[in-house]
């Protein structure tokens, strides 16, 4: 995953803290609790937000937050887990 020039450099560790990212590279989408899994799934969704990576990483990050979710939340993974971008 490559870093991206309109993401300010660790906003993401001062609004977190040091937790999980589903976008570890540029600290996006924290996956630390059930709260932060569906706030990430449900942003990442957005055109404006998943048009910003390529379609390798959205697989990267998606996956990563289903996995989160399937441990945190439900095994049974996010709605629509199966739909593609």
């Amino acid at each position: 995953m490559e870093k991206r020039v309109d993401v300010y450099k660790n906003r993401g560790l001062h609004e977190y803290g040091d937790v999980e990212f589903a976008d570890n590279v540029n600290n996006k989408y924290p996956i630390d609790n059930p709260e932060h899994i569906r706030a990430a799934w449900n942003y990442f969704h957005m055109p404006k937000n998943y048009d910003k990576y390529s379609e390798f990483d959205r697989k990267i990050i998606k996956n990563k937050i289903i996995k989160a979710w399937k441990e945190k939340i439900s095994p049974d993974g996010p709605p629509k887990a199966d739909e593609t971008f």
